[in-house]
């Protein structure tokens, strides 16, 4: 009786053990390793994911925080709002790791990238159009203001008086999550930085249902264009880029129509309930304006374009890959060269002449200017607006 008694007490233990290793431990909290290879999912086996930041809605819209109407409609989504809460806690643990261990003076401008996107990858377990990075990692220096990432080959390095702008996507089910910040090792830079978080957190708190776009980017440019900035003994005030806006987000599509603008004059359309904004300002001490300049590496099949007929063999194969690996997702140079396609510049002009692809070049202000960037997506709830990309370092 006694040796059948410690037989069952090892196999209960082994049975134990057995499950725990199952089910991640257990009690055992998993933890994300450096650099960053555990899948966010694993870190939350119970699919509850980190919210972002809760901000309640004001005027004739306070009522939304207590209505059980609104409550019902909310619970109907929920299964969305744990997809773009993911796919923003990817974005957060990512960000945090090129902050504190690559982004520093003296990295290769394409290892950084290269680092971020495989960390991006592997966070959100990619999985080809249903969960993967949203669009190229754009790193855009000093007067670049957006759209520029290293092609293949590029000897750029990040240098201590860049002031370098890290905008990244990820998405899960085409639910795209757009976030940016802006980083400057040198402190000359810091008002200017100081000036377009708080631009960029100004825009955020003006956001909301009924609210008209024309309204935020008012309030945008108030703020942004209190600030001056002293660089080398010469005083600048920080500048709107004029011609650069948010905008809103639909599934698979990065610009879904509605811009949002960050100086007064804009449309008076309103936002309205379920609508995700990538709310984004950009701060200059140039023009306030940006040209397209220098090398494309950015590329997006048009969301609406419909059949075009191409003679050519290789963009009819080149169409046939965009199609498969990024659908209506912007990409990059770097990715096709990834996927191991060959020779492509031809049939790439040739689907961007069709009108089938869109390239977006660069975006600049003038030489010797410098362009700083923040940028939240924010979710319109039924009984509040969630900031889905909030985290600890902005």
């Amino acid at each position: 009786m006694g040796r059948t008694r410690q037989k069952r007490r090892r196999r209960r233990k082994r049975r134990r053990k057995k499950k725990n290793e199952t089910n991640g431990g257990g009690n055992q909290v998993r933890v994300q390793t450096c650099p960053p290879t555990v899948p966010v999912a694993h870190l939350f086996p119970n699919g509850n994911f980190p919210s972002g930041e809760i901000q309640e809605y004001k005027d004739e819209n306070v009522f939304r925080t207590t209505s059980e109407e609104m409550r019902e409609r909310e619970r109907l989504q929920a299964d969305l709002l744990e997809d773009v809460r993911q796919a923003s806690e990817v974005h957060r643990q990512v960000r945090s790791y090129i902050q504190k261990e690559v982004a520093k003076p003296g990295v290769p401008m394409i290892e950084m990238c290269e680092k971020l996107e495989d960390g991006v990858r592997k966070l959100i377990g990619e999985n080809g159009l249903e969960a993967g990075i949203a669009f190229p990692t754009g790193c855009s220096l000093n007067h670049i203001a957006a759209h520029w990432t290293p092609n293949s080959g590029d000897k750029t390095v990040l240098q201590y008086d860049d002031v370098m702008k890290l905008d990244f996507g990820t998405q899960i089910k085409g639910r795209i999550i757009d976030c940016a910040f802006t980083v400057a090792f040198n402190p000359k830079y810091d008002e200017l930085l100081k000036a377009v978080k708080e631009a960029t957190n100004t825009g955020i708190q003006e956001s909301g249902i009924d609210v008209r776009l024309c309204d935020v980017g008012d309030a945008i440019q108030e703020v942004m264009e209190s600030y001056e900035v002293e660089l080398d003994g010469k005083t600048y005030q920080v500048k709107c880029c004029r011609n650069l806006n948010g905008h809103s987000i639909a599934p698979y599509q990065i610009h879904a129509g509605k811009s949002v603008p960050i100086v007064r004059g804009g449309e008076a359309t309103k936002m309205e309930e379920g609508e995700f904004f990538a709310i984004e300002t950009f701060g200059s001490t140039g023009r306030g304006y940006v040209r397209e300049d220098l090398e494309c590496s950015h590329y997006m099949k048009n969301f609406d374009v419909g059949h075009i007929p191409l003679r050519l063999p290789r963009a009819k194969h080149l169409l046939a890959t965009i199609d498969r690996n990024f659908g209506t997702l912007a990409f990059c140079r770097r990715y096709l060269d990834r996927l191991g396609v060959e020779k492509y510049l031809m049939a790439l002009r040739n689907l961007c002449d069709a009108g089938i692809v869109q390239p977006y070049p660069p975006l600049c202000d003038v030489k010797g200017s410098y362009v700083a960037q923040y940028e939240h997506t924010i979710y319109l709830r039924p009984t509040c607006k969630e900031v889905l990309t909030r985290g600890d370092d902005y």
